[in-house]
C-alpha cells in the first residue's frame, strides 16, 4: 500500500490545480502525507529520488526540520553540551531550553527562501518525527501559513491525520489542526 501511495505523489505533484493551490476553498495549501514510522527510510529514499528526477513540472524544496533544529543548536554552540545538560538538569529543563532556541520563528527563518516560483514550487517538510518533542507539527504549520501561502506545502508525517487531529507515530496526539488536507 505504501508503494502505491508513493507512486501517486508524482502525478499529484504534477497536477496544475495542485501547483496553483486551487480547489481548496481559499485555504492555504497545506497537505499531509501519512505513513507508518517504520517506513521512514523508504519514504525518505523516495523523496530523494523524486527530487533528482528531471524534467518535472514542479520544483521540490525540502526542509528537514530536524536538520534545521541541529543547525540552530550548533549556531548557538550548545549542540555538544546537550547530553551533559540533560544529565545535570533533567529532561524537562533541557526541553524548555531547546524550545527557546528552536522556536517556530527560528525554524521558519531557516526554512524561508525566495523567490517562490508560483505554480511550480512545492515545499516538502520532513523530519517531523525526529524533531519530536522539541517542536510539534501543528505549531510549525500554524506559524508558516503566512510565509508560504503562495505555494503548496506537503508535510511527510509518520503517523495519522484524520482531518482534525495529528497523531504522531499513532501514539501521541500532536495537536489539532484544521487547515490541512490529506494529500491523497
Amino acid at each position: 500500500m505504501l508503494e502505491q501511495q508513493l507512486n501517486c505523489l508524482k502525478a499529484r505533484f504534477s497536477e496544475p490545480d495542485f501547483l496553483a493551490n486551487k480547489g481548496l476553498s481559499n485555504e492555504v495549501g497545506i497537505h499531509v502525507f501519512c505513513y507508518e514510522a517504520k517506513d521512514e527510510l523508504i519514504v525518505n529514499d523516495y523523496i530523494q529520488r523524486l527530487k533528482n528526477e528531471t524534467p518535472a513540472p514542479y520544483r521540490l524544496i525540502e526542509r528537514d526540520l530536524y536538520e534545521i533544529f541541529l543547525s540552530l543548536l550548533a549556531d548557538k554552540r550548545v549542540l555538544s553540551s546537550v547530553a551533559a545538560l540533560e544529565e545535570k538538569k533533567g529532561k524537562n529543563y533541557l526541553l524548555s531550553q531547546l524550545q527557546k532556541i528552536a522556536s517556530p520563528e527560528a525554524l521558519l527563518a531557516r526554512m524561508d527562501y525566495s523567490p517562490h516560483i508560483k505554480e511550480q514550487d512545492i515545499l516538502l517538510l520532513t523530519g517531523i518525527g525526529k524533531i519530536h518533542p522539541f517542536m510539534r507539527a501543528h505549531k510549525i504549520l500554524d506559524s508558516m501559513q503566512y510565509l508560504f501561502a503562495d505555494i503548496p506545502i506537503v508535510m511527510f508525517y509518520p503517523g495519522t491525520f484524520n482531518g482534525q487531529t495529528l497523531s504522531l507515530f499513532d501514539e501521541f496526539v500532536d495537536g489539532h489542526y484544521y487547515r490541512a488536507f490529506n494529500l491523497l
